[in-house]
């Protein structure tokens, strides 16, 4: 799988962020000119919980976070540069224990 790219060109971006869990994670939605749609945003240090109604490809683009995907008994660390895939109706944690972890969501 390629990197995340450093930047996103031809968007149009939603200024209203999607602010969850208290503003423990913030995105903004980008809408690609291709018509696809992706969010951008960060994790503070926290644990968190989140179901899919598609599937989600999550890029970390910078410091590091542990998942468990639903069902699943262990934590996998991703760190800048790796990502994982959520299956549609589904759901994952995702914990990040200090400082930021920056993420682009994909929906597949």
């Amino acid at each position: 799988m390629a990197p995340a790219p450093e930047q996103l060109d031809e968007v149009s971006l939603k200024l209203k962020a999607n602010v969850y869990f208290d503003g423990g994670v913030v995105s903004h939605a980008v809408l690609l000119a291709s018509g696809a749609r992706r969010t951008v945003g960060v994790i503070r240090p926290g644990t968190y919980h989140f179901t899919t109604d598609s599937a989600e490809r999550m890029e970390i683009i910078a410091g590091e976070c542990t998942v468990r995907q639903a069902g699943a008994k262990d934590w996998t660390p991703y760190t800048a540069g790796t990502s994982f895939e959520v299956q549609q109706k589904s759901a994952f944690d995702i914990r990040v224990a200090s400082g930021l972890a920056e993420y682009l969501c994909s929906y597949l």
